[in-house]
């Protein structure tokens, strides 16, 4: 079989395009590392002498490799001790065996000609595993239909206004469908925008829907400043509102999907339909009376005919708004584990052997807080190289692979920062339960790190511990009554290690 080698020299070691920031870590990306060339070769099965073992013949001038580094792109990452037992990586990309899994599956539908960067963009992950049969049939018909009623949006905008005099049936068009135009391309720049948070983060509003529900809100804040400031500057009318129609409709992009887990959570007896529809009937309601109210403030007498008292009626109104949203948000009380959550439940049971209820955990959870400012600092899907930088070495590595043989993941303390973080990534196979555990072992190595050289002990140690006390965190959990089938802890794809070769 023939395939394609990028191969590694200890003088040229692989270089991860991650650059060291200091509010968090990207993602490494092999396909952009410039020193390594690529040969072609031939892979020829060796042939055997009478009376000898096949293994053995195997094993002669060939490297043995340690584990394998699975990425996102489809290439793979070998770490191998060459014939002087020194470890050695290479990166391989070979069409015959990347994402065959993902490719048997797209087959079903028919996708297999469609690249995978625009699969991910408008599929959820998983596809179609992840969905129910008729998603897809559903999904391509839908999208000529919304096809259809735009053409439609289009025409009744170019209608409206002709009928408030810019043009007229009976006199001149162009205006009317130039300002059409205008319009309809100012509504597209925010589709735009709704396009892009729909592709790029449809993943992350069910681990957090407070959070993106909230920044929604921010964001439409934003929107509506652009359209105030149309006032002041008429003449750039056209980019002021696209510029705040495009915000809106971000806003609207990060509201609608937070919005849809908010509801599925309320429905407590399957009944989403129902619930979806009240909630109509109370934004109804308030979206009535608001706009009885706001023609209120527009027609008394010298309330807001100044701007500036527009303005600062304005301001005071959505400040308003934000803080009831805030309030709104901190009543929910979800009974699912997210990684925010998850954190706040490990600590107290590392801590105190106890866990929060829901009611609390809920009460005390910080909706705006970013992950990567939490402390003790967690990165995940990290390649196993960076992980142990500066201490290189098969003695190291095999170290880690049996500590960690009896888990799905592999998790190291970063020596080369002042502050405590951890490195963790994680096996094929790995589940949520798996990212639970290295949450439980990072928050007990955190409250019980001495500084000291002896990294191995201090690792081992975390884990007897978590062996001894894991299932007693999982009983008090179930106890406490949250939901274990609903772990929304996930497992980055971008980096996953295969460590069933030989160690």
């Amino acid at each position: 079989m023939s395939c394609t080698l990028r191969l590694s020299f200890p003088t040229h070691a692989f270089e991860s395009s991650r650059k060291t920031k200091s509010n968090g870590r990207a993602t490494p990306t092999p396909t952009q590392t410039p020193r390594h060339f690529h040969i072609l070769c031939l892979a020829s099965q060796p042939k055997l002498e009478e009376g000898e073992d096949a293994d053995h013949v195997r094993g002669q001038g060939q490297p043995q490799v340690i584990l394998v580094e699975r990425y996102g792109n489809g290439t793979t990452k070998r770490y191998f001790l060459d014939e002087e037992s020194r470890l050695q990586t290479f990166l391989e990309e070979d069409s015959l065996v990347t994402n065959g899994f993902q490719d048997l599956h797209a087959s079903d539908t028919g996708l297999l000609w469609l690249p995978d960067t625009v699969k991910d963009f408008i599929l959820p992950a998983g596809f179609p595993g992840s969905v129910s049969d008729d998603y897809f049939q559903y999904m391509l018909l839908q999208f000529p239909t919304n096809v259809t009623a735009w053409i439609c949006h289009t025409l009744v905008t170019s209608s409206l206004l002709k009928a408030v005099g810019v043009g007229s049936f009976s006199g001149t068009t162009a205006a009317a469908s130039a300002a059409a135009i205008r319009w309809v391309s100012k509504d597209g720049l925010g589709a735009v925008g709704r396009l892009l948070i729909g592709g790029w983060f449809g993943n992350l509003f069910d681990d957090d829907p407070k959070q993106w529900r909230m920044y929604a809100d921010f964001i439409g804040s934003a929107g509506s400043i652009f359209d105030l400031s149309t006032a002041l500057y008429p003449a750039y009318f056209l980019p002021l509102a696209s510029l705040g129609n495009l915000a809106k409709a971000v806003a609207r992009g990060l509201k609608d999907p937070s919005n849809r887990v908010i509801q599925n959570h309320f429905a407590n007896s399957g009944n989403l339909g129902e619930v979806s529809a009240k909630e109509e009937v109370w934004e109804v309601a308030a979206q009535l009376l608001g706009l009885a109210l706001g023609i209120l403030i527009l027609e008394t007498p010298g309330l807001v005919k100044a701007y500036p008292v527009l303005v600062l009626t304005w301001m005071s109104m959505r400040l308003l708004h934000l803080w009831l949203r805030y309030q709104s948000l901190s009543v929910l009380q979800f009974d699912t584990i997210n990684l925010k959550r998850a954190r706040m439940l490990v600590k107290s049971h590392v801590l105190h052997a106890t866990v929060p209820g829901c009611v609390a955990c809920n009460r005390e959870e910080k909706i705006l807080s970013w992950q990567r400012f939490m402390k003790p600092q967690i990165t995940f899907g990290v390649s196993l190289e960076e992980m142990v930088v500066g201490t290189k070495s098969i003695s190291t590595v095999k170290a880690l692979l049996k500590l960690y043989a009896n888990e799905q993941y592999i998790l190291f303390v970063n020596q080369q920062r002042g502050d405590f973080e951890v490195f963790v990534s994680f096996k094929v196979g790995a589940t949520s339960m798996s990212v639970l555990r290295s949450v439980w072992q990072t928050y007990w190595l955190h409250e019980n790190w001495d500084n000291s050289d002896n990294v191995f002990h201090q690792l081992a140690q975390s884990i007897l511990q978590m062996e001894d006390r894991f299932e007693d965190f999982i009983e008090q959990l179930n106890r406490a009554g949250w939901d274990m089938h609903q772990i929304n802890l996930r497992i980055p794809k971008d980096i996953t290690i295969d460590d069933s070769g030989p160690v």
